[in-house]
């Protein structure tokens, strides 16, 4: 008798033990599956403005983010249509570069003092609607200074707008101020189209899906070329096959803030 008291007693303990493993698998499984998410991409059309054809850049399928030079002959309807199309646009503010390229309107260079400098970028913001953020438009000077990258920062703060930072030079120090001042950022892993052979195009885009399966996402920028228009037309597609998804650059932003924030607070609690 006292042998089957102590086997029912053991059966008891392991179903009591076996009930615990089970709450404590199906209160960890969501949070599991919280945390993975498809591998996503972001591409930026750049250089949107100066001509009529820009606007097809529109009838490319998914969430592409364009990126509009302020003050040209196209900014402010293409602005307008992609609005209504709930596709996201940034402010590409001209920046000063290394060898002095024309800029265009809405220039942001080394000679403005401060009052200037911010006057010149709150004008151009507020010269398009509804956008989300900005990136720089040449820029390979003036994004490595310490003081034009404090002002503009500045301004996207009041603004709550995101900073993408071209990479025009690997000396940038747009990412690094933007965060000082808790701006949230993202840089370019990939321009797609700087060489427009089709070959060139494949390479760069093979390239960006690499980054994305091994990081988690990634950021393309390319032009309003008729060659890249072409190439996206039916490039687009791939990307849903290979379990890759095309999303508006401000959910990478959004997501890179969160993880950042996370990696802090697991350091934090070591």
């Amino acid at each position: 008798m006292k042998l089957v008291n102590n086997i029912n007693r053991r059966i008891n303990i392991t179903v009591h033990t076996l009930k615990w493993i089970a709450v404590v698998v199906l209160l960890v499984c969501p949070l599991v599956s919280q945390t993975v998410q498809a591998k996503q991409v972001a591409i930026v059309i750049d250089d949107i403005g100066y001509q009529r054809n820009d606007i097809a850049a529109l009838n490319l399928p998914g969430q592409l983010t364009f990126a509009i030079l302020p003050f040209t002959p196209y900014a402010t309807r293409f602005a307008t249509l992609a609005n209504e199309q709930n596709r996201e646009i940034l402010l590409h503010a001209p920046m000063q570069s290394l060898n002095d390229l024309a800029l265009g309107p809405g220039a942001l260079t080394m000679n403005l003092p401060k009052e200037d400098f911010q006057s010149r970028l709150r004008e151009a913001l507020n010269s398009l609607p509804n956008i989300k953020g900005v990136n720089n438009h040449m820029g390979s000077l003036l994004t490595q200074q310490n003081m034009p990258m404090n002002w503009t920062m500045e301004v996207l703060k009041e603004q709550d707008l995101y900073f993408l930072d071209s990479k025009t030079t690997p000396h940038s120090k747009a990412q690094s101020i933007a965060t000082l001042y808790g701006v949230e950022n993202i840089a370019r892993h990939v321009f797609l189209d700087n060489i427009t052979s089709e070959k060139q195009l494949r390479f760069r885009f093979d390239q960006l899906k690499h980054i994305a399966k091994r990081h988690d996402y990634a950021v393309a920028i390319a032009h309003p070329y008729p060659e890249t228009f072409a190439f996206l037309q039916s490039a687009l597609n791939e990307l849903k096959a290979e379990g890759i998804e095309l999303v508006p650059l401000s959910q990478l932003v959004q997501q890179r803030t969160l993880r950042l924030a996370q990696a802090k607070t697991a350091k934090t609690s070591e």
